[in-house]
Protein backbone atom coordinates (compact mmCIF):
# COMPACT_ATOMS: atom_id res chain seq x y z
CA UNK A 1 0.00 0.00 0.00
CA UNK A 2 3.11 2.34 0.78
CA UNK A 3 5.91 3.35 -1.24
CA UNK A 4 9.24 3.36 0.82
CA UNK A 5 9.95 6.93 1.51
CA UNK A 6 12.31 9.24 3.30
CA UNK A 7 11.79 9.27 6.78
CA UNK A 8 12.45 12.46 7.41
CA UNK A 9 8.83 14.07 7.18
CA UNK A 10 8.39 11.04 10.15
CA UNK A 11 10.99 12.55 11.71
CA UNK A 12 9.96 15.84 11.49
CA UNK A 13 6.33 15.31 12.73
CA UNK A 14 7.64 13.35 15.64
CA UNK A 15 9.32 16.50 16.69
CA UNK A 16 6.62 18.98 15.85
CA UNK A 17 4.34 16.38 17.89
CA UNK A 18 6.30 17.02 20.66
CA UNK A 19 7.31 20.14 20.69
CA UNK A 20 3.63 21.10 20.00
CA UNK A 21 2.59 18.91 23.62
CA UNK A 22 5.11 20.14 25.87
CA UNK A 23 4.41 23.67 24.71
CA UNK A 24 0.58 23.36 24.75
CA UNK A 25 0.89 21.46 28.41
CA UNK A 26 3.02 24.26 29.35
CA UNK A 27 1.36 27.12 28.53
CA UNK A 28 -1.93 25.67 30.10
CA UNK A 29 -0.21 25.28 33.49
CA UNK A 30 0.57 28.54 33.11
CA UNK A 31 -2.77 29.80 32.31
CA UNK A 32 -4.30 27.56 35.46
CA UNK A 33 -1.50 28.70 37.73
CA UNK A 34 -2.26 32.28 36.91
CA UNK A 35 -6.31 31.63 37.53
CA UNK A 36 -5.22 29.88 40.81
CA UNK A 37 -3.34 33.05 42.48
CA UNK A 38 -5.54 35.67 40.81
CA UNK A 39 -8.52 33.73 42.77
CA UNK A 40 -6.45 33.19 45.54
CA UNK A 41 -5.01 36.76 45.67
CA UNK A 42 -8.77 38.48 45.58
CA UNK A 43 -10.50 35.92 47.95
CA UNK A 44 -10.25 37.92 51.16
CA UNK A 45 -12.69 40.93 49.79
CA UNK A 46 -16.13 41.12 47.57
CA UNK A 47 -15.28 43.08 44.30
CA UNK A 48 -16.57 46.35 45.26
CA UNK A 49 -19.33 46.46 41.75
CA UNK A 50 -21.17 43.43 43.43
CA UNK A 51 -20.66 44.90 47.33
CA UNK A 52 -23.88 44.66 49.49
CA UNK A 53 -25.47 42.16 46.63
CA UNK A 54 -22.58 39.63 47.32
CA UNK A 55 -21.95 38.23 50.60
CA UNK A 56 -18.02 37.38 51.56
CA UNK A 57 -18.90 33.94 52.74
CA UNK A 58 -20.50 33.14 49.05
CA UNK A 59 -17.47 35.32 47.61
CA UNK A 60 -15.39 33.00 49.12
CA UNK A 61 -17.28 30.02 48.69
CA UNK A 62 -16.54 30.75 44.54
CA UNK A 63 -12.87 31.15 45.01
CA UNK A 64 -12.46 28.07 46.46
CA UNK A 65 -14.69 26.19 44.43
CA UNK A 66 -12.79 27.10 41.55
CA UNK A 67 -9.25 26.86 42.52
CA UNK A 68 -10.47 23.37 43.57
CA UNK A 69 -11.52 22.96 40.03
CA UNK A 70 -8.89 24.02 38.54
CA UNK A 71 -6.13 22.24 40.69
CA UNK A 72 -7.99 18.65 39.83
CA UNK A 73 -7.70 20.91 35.92
CA UNK A 74 -3.76 20.36 36.62
CA UNK A 75 -4.18 16.57 37.01
CA UNK A 76 -6.37 15.96 34.39
CA UNK A 77 -3.87 18.18 31.87
CA UNK A 78 -0.99 15.88 33.10
CA UNK A 79 -2.86 12.65 32.93
CA UNK A 80 -4.07 13.25 29.46
CA UNK A 81 -0.96 14.56 28.25
CA UNK A 82 0.93 10.93 29.50
CA UNK A 83 -2.19 9.17 28.06
CA UNK A 84 -1.55 10.58 24.74
CA UNK A 85 2.00 10.52 24.69
CA UNK A 86 1.68 6.56 25.99
CA UNK A 87 -0.75 5.82 22.98
CA UNK A 88 2.14 7.51 20.02
CA UNK A 89 5.45 7.81 20.53
CA UNK A 90 5.52 5.40 23.72
CA UNK A 91 3.78 2.59 21.27
CA UNK A 92 0.72 1.95 23.35
CA UNK A 93 -1.87 2.20 20.14
CA UNK A 94 0.91 0.13 17.89
CA UNK A 95 0.92 -2.86 20.60
CA UNK A 96 -2.98 -3.07 20.82
CA UNK A 97 -3.14 -2.80 17.10
CA UNK A 98 -0.78 -5.85 16.93
CA UNK A 99 -2.02 -7.98 19.73
CA UNK A 100 -5.92 -7.12 17.98
CA UNK A 101 -4.18 -8.49 14.65
CA UNK A 102 -2.30 -11.78 16.13
CA UNK A 103 -5.85 -12.29 18.01
CA UNK A 104 -8.18 -11.78 15.25
CA UNK A 105 -6.47 -11.11 12.02
CA UNK A 106 -6.72 -8.52 9.67
CA UNK A 107 -10.41 -7.09 8.49
CA UNK A 108 -13.22 -4.81 9.42
CA UNK A 109 -14.06 -6.89 12.79
CA UNK A 110 -10.31 -5.98 13.93
CA UNK A 111 -10.86 -2.89 13.33
CA UNK A 112 -14.10 -1.81 15.21
CA UNK A 113 -12.47 -4.35 17.87
CA UNK A 114 -9.25 -1.94 18.22
CA UNK A 115 -11.72 1.53 18.46
CA UNK A 116 -13.93 -0.62 20.78
CA UNK A 117 -10.39 -1.32 23.05
CA UNK A 118 -9.20 2.66 22.41
CA UNK A 119 -12.64 3.93 23.85
CA UNK A 120 -12.45 1.08 26.49
CA UNK A 121 -8.78 1.74 27.77
CA UNK A 122 -9.26 5.81 27.52
CA UNK A 123 -12.67 5.36 29.63
CA UNK A 124 -10.57 3.25 32.86
CA UNK A 125 -7.86 6.17 32.39
CA UNK A 126 -10.44 8.80 33.06
CA UNK A 127 -12.47 6.85 35.34
CA UNK A 128 -10.91 7.96 39.08
CA UNK A 129 -10.34 11.65 38.13
CA UNK A 130 -14.47 11.78 36.72
CA UNK A 131 -15.28 9.94 39.91
CA UNK A 132 -13.86 12.15 41.87
CA UNK A 133 -14.91 15.46 40.72
CA UNK A 134 -18.60 14.17 41.38
CA UNK A 135 -18.28 12.20 44.31
CA UNK A 136 -15.58 14.48 45.97
CA UNK A 137 -15.08 17.70 44.78
CA UNK A 138 -18.77 18.39 43.67
CA UNK A 139 -19.99 16.59 47.02
CA UNK A 140 -17.97 18.76 48.94
CA UNK A 141 -19.50 22.10 47.46
CA UNK A 142 -22.73 20.81 47.45
CA UNK A 143 -23.47 20.61 44.09
CA UNK A 144 -23.73 16.98 43.48
CA UNK A 145 -27.32 15.18 43.80
CA UNK A 146 -26.20 11.96 42.35
CA UNK A 147 -26.29 8.29 43.53
CA UNK A 148 -23.70 6.23 42.95
CA UNK A 149 -26.37 4.25 41.42
CA UNK A 150 -28.02 6.61 39.61
CA UNK A 151 -24.19 6.86 38.05
CA UNK A 152 -23.98 3.77 37.42
CA UNK A 153 -27.20 3.47 35.67
CA UNK A 154 -26.29 6.30 32.95
CA UNK A 155 -22.99 5.10 32.39
CA UNK A 156 -24.80 1.88 31.15
CA UNK A 157 -27.08 3.60 29.46
CA UNK A 158 -24.35 6.00 27.73
CA UNK A 159 -22.29 2.69 26.84
CA UNK A 160 -25.51 1.17 25.37
CA UNK A 161 -25.94 4.42 22.90
CA UNK A 162 -22.51 4.46 21.81
CA UNK A 163 -22.66 1.11 20.88
CA UNK A 164 -25.85 1.22 19.14
CA UNK A 165 -25.16 4.59 17.49
CA UNK A 166 -21.41 4.68 17.28
CA UNK A 167 -20.28 1.57 15.64
CA UNK A 168 -23.01 1.23 13.18
CA UNK A 169 -21.20 5.27 12.21
CA UNK A 170 -17.44 4.03 12.93
CA UNK A 171 -18.25 0.67 10.93
CA UNK A 172 -20.02 3.06 7.80
CA UNK A 173 -16.60 5.22 7.78
CA UNK A 174 -13.92 2.51 7.83
CA UNK A 175 -15.91 0.96 5.34
CA UNK A 176 -16.47 4.43 2.91
CA UNK A 177 -12.29 4.45 3.60
CA UNK A 178 -11.80 1.15 1.97
CA UNK A 179 -14.07 1.27 -0.25
CA UNK A 180 -14.93 5.04 -2.01
CA UNK A 181 -11.80 5.44 -3.38
CA UNK A 182 -9.74 8.63 -3.27
CA UNK A 183 -12.13 10.81 -1.96
CA UNK A 184 -13.99 8.89 0.47
CA UNK A 185 -13.26 11.37 3.08
CA UNK A 186 -15.94 13.47 0.86
CA UNK A 187 -18.54 11.31 1.72
CA UNK A 188 -17.38 10.18 5.24
CA UNK A 189 -18.13 13.82 5.86
CA UNK A 190 -21.31 14.08 3.98
CA UNK A 191 -22.36 10.99 6.29
CA UNK A 192 -21.08 12.52 9.59
CA UNK A 193 -22.94 16.11 8.66
CA UNK A 194 -25.76 14.06 7.69
CA UNK A 195 -25.92 12.20 10.85
CA UNK A 196 -25.26 14.97 13.30
CA UNK A 197 -28.20 16.55 12.27
CA UNK A 198 -30.17 13.66 12.22
CA UNK A 199 -29.05 13.23 16.15
CA UNK A 200 -30.34 16.84 16.38
CA UNK A 201 -33.53 15.81 15.13
CA UNK A 202 -34.15 12.90 17.27
CA UNK A 203 -32.43 13.84 20.70
CA UNK A 204 -35.07 15.50 22.54
CA UNK A 205 -37.87 13.07 21.66
CA UNK A 206 -36.12 9.62 21.68
CA UNK A 207 -32.05 10.13 23.70
CA UNK A 208 -32.41 12.62 26.40
CA UNK A 209 -35.99 10.89 28.10
CA UNK A 210 -33.59 7.82 28.84
CA UNK A 211 -31.47 10.22 31.40
CA UNK A 212 -34.09 12.39 32.25
CA UNK A 213 -37.67 13.19 33.07
CA UNK A 214 -39.38 16.04 30.96
CA UNK A 215 -42.30 16.89 32.02
CA UNK A 216 -44.75 20.19 30.53
CA UNK A 217 -44.36 23.18 31.92
CA UNK A 218 -47.23 23.80 34.65
CA UNK A 219 -47.02 27.16 36.12
CA UNK A 220 -50.15 29.07 34.04
CA UNK A 221 -48.60 33.33 34.81
CA UNK A 222 -44.97 31.82 33.68
CA UNK A 223 -46.18 29.75 30.57
CA UNK A 224 -48.16 32.79 29.52
CA UNK A 225 -44.94 35.28 30.09
CA UNK A 226 -43.07 32.30 28.53
CA UNK A 227 -45.28 31.89 24.93
CA UNK A 228 -46.04 35.88 25.00
CA UNK A 229 -42.02 36.59 24.96
CA UNK A 230 -41.77 33.48 22.35
CA UNK A 231 -44.67 34.90 20.14
CA UNK A 232 -43.11 38.69 20.22
CA UNK A 233 -39.88 37.10 19.38
CA UNK A 234 -41.40 35.14 16.53
CA UNK A 235 -40.51 32.33 17.68
CA UNK A 236 -42.16 28.89 18.02
CA UNK A 237 -41.23 25.60 20.13
CA UNK A 238 -42.56 22.33 19.64
CA UNK A 239 -43.64 22.79 23.99
CA UNK A 240 -42.01 23.93 27.17
CA UNK A 241 -40.53 21.56 29.10
CA UNK A 242 -39.24 21.66 32.60
CA UNK A 243 -36.44 18.71 33.38
CA UNK A 244 -35.25 17.29 36.88
CA UNK A 245 -31.67 18.54 36.45
CA UNK A 246 -32.09 18.51 40.56
CA UNK A 247 -31.46 14.75 40.72
CA UNK A 248 -27.97 15.03 39.15
CA UNK A 249 -26.87 18.48 40.40
CA UNK A 250 -27.68 21.73 42.01
CA UNK A 251 -26.72 23.78 38.82
CA UNK A 252 -29.09 25.18 37.18
CA UNK A 253 -29.49 26.16 33.48
CA UNK A 254 -32.51 26.93 30.60
CA UNK A 255 -31.88 25.72 26.97
CA UNK A 256 -33.06 24.79 23.52
CA UNK A 257 -32.70 21.73 21.63
CA UNK A 258 -33.41 19.85 18.91
CA UNK A 259 -34.54 21.85 15.43
CA UNK A 260 -37.46 22.54 13.40
CA UNK A 261 -39.94 20.76 14.55
CA UNK A 262 -38.54 19.37 17.00
CA UNK A 263 -37.43 22.36 19.14
CA UNK A 264 -38.00 22.65 22.38
CA UNK A 265 -37.19 24.96 24.95
CA UNK A 266 -36.52 23.25 28.42
CA UNK A 267 -36.17 24.68 32.35
CA UNK A 268 -33.94 22.84 34.67
CA UNK A 269 -36.02 22.49 37.75
CA UNK A 270 -33.09 24.16 39.74
CA UNK A 271 -33.47 27.60 37.48
CA UNK A 272 -37.36 27.86 37.95
CA UNK A 273 -36.45 27.48 41.96
CA UNK A 274 -34.11 29.89 42.15
CA UNK A 275 -35.96 32.61 39.49
CA UNK A 276 -38.82 34.67 39.89
CA UNK A 277 -41.17 34.76 36.92
CA UNK A 278 -39.37 38.01 35.11
CA UNK A 279 -35.88 36.60 35.57
CA UNK A 280 -36.97 33.18 33.52
CA UNK A 281 -38.02 35.53 30.94
CA UNK A 282 -35.12 37.38 30.55
CA UNK A 283 -32.98 33.96 30.90
CA UNK A 284 -35.35 32.87 27.81
CA UNK A 285 -35.19 35.90 25.84
CA UNK A 286 -31.27 35.72 25.91
CA UNK A 287 -32.01 32.02 24.75
CA UNK A 288 -33.76 33.39 21.62
CA UNK A 289 -31.47 36.49 20.86
CA UNK A 290 -28.84 33.51 20.03
CA UNK A 291 -31.54 32.45 17.55
CA UNK A 292 -32.33 35.67 16.62
CA UNK A 293 -28.75 36.50 16.05
CA UNK A 294 -28.35 32.99 13.95
CA UNK A 295 -25.52 32.10 16.57
CA UNK A 296 -26.59 28.56 16.07
CA UNK A 297 -26.68 28.68 12.18
CA UNK A 298 -22.86 30.00 12.30
CA UNK A 299 -21.92 27.16 14.90
CA UNK A 300 -23.39 24.43 12.47
CA UNK A 301 -21.59 26.15 9.57
CA UNK A 302 -18.65 26.61 11.39
CA UNK A 303 -18.30 23.03 12.51
CA UNK A 304 -19.31 21.68 8.96
CA UNK A 305 -16.23 23.88 7.53
CA UNK A 306 -13.95 22.43 10.42
CA UNK A 307 -15.15 18.69 9.91
CA UNK A 308 -14.82 19.29 6.06
CA UNK A 309 -11.29 20.77 6.44
CA UNK A 310 -10.43 17.75 8.88
CA UNK A 311 -12.13 14.86 6.84
CA UNK A 312 -9.69 16.31 3.53
CA UNK A 313 -6.75 16.24 6.07
CA UNK A 314 -7.17 12.56 7.68
CA UNK A 315 -7.91 11.67 3.92
CA UNK A 316 -4.73 12.95 2.65
CA UNK A 317 -2.52 12.13 5.67
CA UNK A 318 -4.04 8.32 5.62
CA UNK A 319 -2.00 7.89 2.42
CA UNK A 320 1.31 9.18 4.18
CA UNK A 321 3.64 6.33 5.29
CA UNK A 322 5.32 9.49 8.02
CA UNK A 323 2.38 9.59 9.49
CA UNK A 324 1.98 6.55 10.90
CA UNK A 325 5.73 6.63 11.75
CA UNK A 326 6.21 9.95 13.33
CA UNK A 327 3.58 8.80 15.65
CA UNK A 328 5.12 5.44 16.85
CA UNK A 329 2.56 3.48 14.62
CA UNK A 330 3.87 1.06 11.69
CA UNK A 331 1.04 0.78 8.92
CA UNK A 332 0.20 -2.58 7.41
CA UNK A 333 2.31 -4.23 9.18
CA UNK A 334 2.13 -7.11 11.66
CA UNK A 335 4.45 -9.54 13.97
CA UNK A 336 2.99 -12.13 11.82
CA UNK A 337 4.10 -11.54 7.75
CA UNK A 338 0.88 -13.02 6.41
CA UNK A 339 -0.78 -10.14 8.11
CA UNK A 340 1.15 -7.59 6.56
CA UNK A 341 -1.52 -5.96 4.35
CA UNK A 342 -3.44 -5.24 7.49
CA UNK A 343 -5.35 -1.80 6.73
CA UNK A 344 -4.96 0.81 8.52
CA UNK A 345 -7.97 3.01 8.40
CA UNK A 346 -8.63 2.81 11.88
CA UNK A 347 -5.23 3.57 13.16
CA UNK A 348 -5.32 6.85 10.56
CA UNK A 349 -8.70 7.48 12.43
CA UNK A 350 -7.41 7.14 16.47
CA UNK A 351 -3.71 9.04 15.39
CA UNK A 352 -6.02 12.07 13.83
CA UNK A 353 -8.54 12.09 17.18
CA UNK A 354 -4.87 11.72 19.19
CA UNK A 355 -3.33 14.42 17.57
CA UNK A 356 -5.02 17.09 16.25
CA UNK A 357 -6.04 18.78 19.69
CA UNK A 358 -2.18 18.99 20.57
CA UNK A 359 -1.90 21.03 17.36
CA UNK A 360 -5.20 23.35 17.72
CA UNK A 361 -5.10 24.04 21.07
CA UNK A 362 -3.58 27.15 20.46
CA UNK A 363 -6.85 28.20 18.49
CA UNK A 364 -8.78 28.28 21.76
CA UNK A 365 -8.90 32.38 22.38
CA UNK A 366 -10.16 32.90 18.51
CA UNK A 367 -13.48 30.21 19.21
CA UNK A 368 -13.43 31.61 23.05
CA UNK A 369 -13.72 35.41 21.73
CA UNK A 370 -16.43 34.25 19.22
CA UNK A 371 -18.38 32.69 22.17
CA UNK A 372 -18.39 35.54 24.43
CA UNK A 373 -19.16 38.14 21.10
CA UNK A 374 -22.08 35.49 20.75
CA UNK A 375 -23.28 36.05 24.73
CA UNK A 376 -23.02 39.93 24.37
CA UNK A 377 -24.66 40.47 21.36
CA UNK A 378 -27.40 38.03 23.20
CA UNK A 379 -27.87 39.72 26.61
CA UNK A 380 -28.39 43.04 24.28
CA UNK A 381 -31.35 41.32 22.65
CA UNK A 382 -32.51 39.94 25.75
CA UNK A 383 -32.72 43.66 27.23
CA UNK A 384 -34.72 44.65 24.33
CA UNK A 385 -37.22 42.18 24.35
CA UNK A 386 -37.32 41.71 28.90
CA UNK A 387 -35.87 43.63 31.07
CA UNK A 388 -32.42 44.48 32.18
CA UNK A 389 -32.98 44.45 35.64
CA UNK A 390 -34.47 40.92 35.22
CA UNK A 391 -31.51 39.95 33.52
CA UNK A 392 -28.97 41.19 35.28
CA UNK A 393 -30.34 39.85 39.05
CA UNK A 394 -30.56 36.79 37.25
CA UNK A 395 -27.39 36.47 35.95
CA UNK A 396 -26.21 37.21 39.46
CA UNK A 397 -28.23 34.73 40.90
CA UNK A 398 -27.09 32.37 38.14
CA UNK A 399 -23.86 32.81 39.02
CA UNK A 400 -23.75 33.01 42.97
CA UNK A 401 -25.39 29.71 42.59
CA UNK A 402 -23.13 27.79 40.18
CA UNK A 403 -20.48 29.74 42.33
CA UNK A 404 -18.72 30.40 39.43
CA UNK A 405 -15.82 33.22 40.77
CA UNK A 406 -16.52 36.82 40.64
CA UNK A 407 -12.70 37.39 39.74
CA UNK A 408 -11.22 35.45 37.17
CA UNK A 409 -7.84 35.70 35.42
CA UNK A 410 -8.54 37.90 32.43
CA UNK A 411 -5.33 35.75 30.51
CA UNK A 412 -7.43 32.80 31.61
CA UNK A 413 -10.47 34.48 30.44
CA UNK A 414 -9.48 35.11 27.15
CA UNK A 415 -8.37 31.21 26.50
CA UNK A 416 -11.06 29.74 28.22
CA UNK A 417 -13.61 31.41 28.87
CA UNK A 418 -17.05 30.58 26.53
CA UNK A 419 -19.30 33.07 28.74
CA UNK A 420 -17.86 37.10 29.60
CA UNK A 421 -16.90 36.96 33.42
CA UNK A 422 -19.62 38.30 35.62
CA UNK A 423 -18.36 42.19 36.00
CA UNK A 424 -17.65 42.09 31.73
CA UNK A 425 -21.29 41.03 31.47
CA UNK A 426 -23.31 43.02 34.15
CA UNK A 427 -21.64 46.24 33.24
CA UNK A 428 -23.15 45.84 29.41
CA UNK A 429 -26.83 45.60 30.73
CA UNK A 430 -28.45 48.70 31.43
CA UNK A 431 -30.10 47.72 34.75
CA UNK A 432 -32.99 49.86 34.52
CA UNK A 433 -34.27 48.60 31.07
CA UNK A 434 -37.86 47.20 31.77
Amino acid sequence: MFALEDLSPAIGLTLAFAVALVLGLALKFWLVTRQIRYVARHRAEVPARFAGRIALATHQKAADYTIAKARLGVLEMALGAVAVLGWTLLGGLDALNQALLAVSGAGLLQQLALLLAFAAIGGLIDLPLSLYRIFALEQRFGFNRMTLRLWLVDALKGLLLGVLIGLPIAALILWLMAAAGPLWWLWAWGLWMGLQLLLMLVYPTFIAPLFNEFRPLQDPALQAGVSALMQRCGFSAKGLFVMDGSRRSAHANAYFTGFGAARRVVFHDTLLQQLTPGEVQAVLAHELGHFKHRHITWRIALMSALSLAGFALLGWLSGQMWFYIGLGVRPGIALDPALAAAPNDALALLLFLLVVPVFTFFMAPLLAQLSRRHEFQADAYAVAQASGADLSSALLKLYEGSAATLTPDPVYVRFHYSHPPAAERLARIPAGNG
